[in-house]
């Protein structure tokens, strides 16, 4: 997904997104069938790739359909019901995907997808406007050889940072160094090409600039919860996973009941300042978890979780607002893919980079057999450094700001 996702959104800019979704909607219902009757795990294989290619259609073409089909004043409350949607799917998909093994096998996770993928289709071709048509000659081309350097890049990348269970080895460094290699190609090639994949005049636009940098560290910071959590629930706490399941999904549950609010709050006191707000209450989270003593226990985690996945909540749906309200027609797709990104490589990184904080803090070698005090500590100082991190995303999104509307004055350019 992470590598197609700015490309499918360049290719919807030109192609139309409309037929682009539907094809995608259709691929993934078809991958899912293959999925569920796949004989050997290399079939299966393939049919999950092409579910992810179907997925990263989806995931792209829904947040720009909001700028395409959405009066601007109500751009906010739909972010904000995106982002419900989003959070209820990652709170029901695990314990739904459960029950469906159990039941009926693992086949049935994937043939459940094929109704939900005829509905979504469905509903899709009936009422999502149709795309424009526009003259022969004003089509631009397909960048190949960038997107080919960007997957690169992606996929090099991506594998750095996940490969080799937290210890960062020559392998990671070579995937690390190739990755910073075709970065520099693809710059290269996206500075010469007429139709480039991402235009790089775009990054000189401020505020999409900082909305595209505080989206990645926050979204590294919410990882954060994800890969220290359980640990510290099961370690520090001494809670079976049964009640460790519990507690984790109090913050899905929170987004997704903060979603819709947090998007009216946008419309009504402005995308830029939720912004703001939002980044506040998840650095306030992680301030508070990085004194909480253990002693607080189950409340004393909770209490800061729900502060932080409702101020994600609140930024994410302000975050996209602010960017997709303001984009030419003919650069959603590229855009909202770019948002998905940042999102997603903020997501790998904080797997890695805040879980390496975790283990060394933790002084454990294996943390699942550290020592509760140690666990505690090594959660302490995770949430510091996130907290840490926070504030240089407020300083990015504060500073992003006043240069915007610096240049916006009469005779400053």
């Amino acid at each position: 997904i992470t590598i197609l996702i700015v490309s499918v959104g360049r290719l919807a800019d030109i192609t139309g997104r409309r037929r682009l979704l539907l094809a995608g909607l259709f691929l993934f219902t078809v991958a899912s069938v293959l999925c569920g009757v796949a004989p050997t795990l290399w079939l299966l294989i393939a049919a999950r790739a092409a579910q992810g290619l179907a997925a990263a259609i989806m995931m792209t073409l829904t947040m720009a359909f909001v700028g395409e089909s959405v009066p601007k004043a109500r751009t906010g409350s739909a972010m904000g019901l995106l982002g419900t949607m989003s959070a209820i799917g990652t709170a029901l998909g695990p314990s739904l995907g459960g029950l469906l093994i159990a039941g009926a096998g693992w086949r049935a996770i994937f043939l459940v997808n094929v109704p939900l993928g005829l509905l979504a289709f469905g509903l899709a071709y009936r009422h999502l406007p149709a795309d424009r048509r526009e003259p022969k000659t004003d089509r631009a081309g397909f960048d190949v050889v960038g997107t080919l350097l960007l997957a690169l890049t992606l996929g090099a990348y991506a594998l750095a940072m996940t490969i080799g269970r937290g210890n960062f080895g020559p392998l990671n460094l070579a995937l690390l160094v190739a990755a910073v290699l075709a970065a520099g190609f693809f710059v290269l090639v996206e500075a010469r090409v007429a139709s480039p994949l991402i235009r790089l005049a775009a990054f000189g636009n401020t505020m999409l600039s900082a909305s595209l940098a505080t989206s990645a560290l926050v979204a590294t910071v919410m990882m954060a919860t994800l890969v220290v959590g359980p640990f510290y629930l099961s370690r520090a706490l001494g809670l079976d996973a049964a009640v460790v399941g519990i507690v984790m999904s109090v913050g899905p549950l929170v987004a997704a009941l903060s979603g819709v609010p947090a998007g009216r709050l946008a419309d009504r006191f402005g995308a830029g300042r939720m912004t703001i707000i939002g980044l506040l209450a998840i650095a306030a989270g992680c301030f508070i978890l990085s004194v909480m003593p253990a002693i607080s226990g189950i409340p004393g985690y909770i209490a800061p979780i729900a502060v932080i996945t409702s101020g994600y909540a609140l930024f994410q749906t302000a975050n996209n607002t602010a960017v997709m309200s303001d984009i030419r027609p003919d650069q959603r797709g590229v855009v909202s893919g770019l948002l998905n990104l940042s999102r997603n490589l903020g997501l790998i990184t904080g797997a890695s980079a805040m879980g390496a904080v975790f283990a060394f803090a933790s002084e454990a070698i294996d943390i699942a057999t550290a020592q509760p005090d140690t666990v505690a500590t090594g959660m302490r100082i995770t949430f510091a450094v996130a907290a840490i991190l926070i504030v240089v995303a407020l300083a990015i999104a504060v500073g992003g700001r006043a240069v915007a509307a610096r240049s916006s004055l009469p005779g400053v350019s």
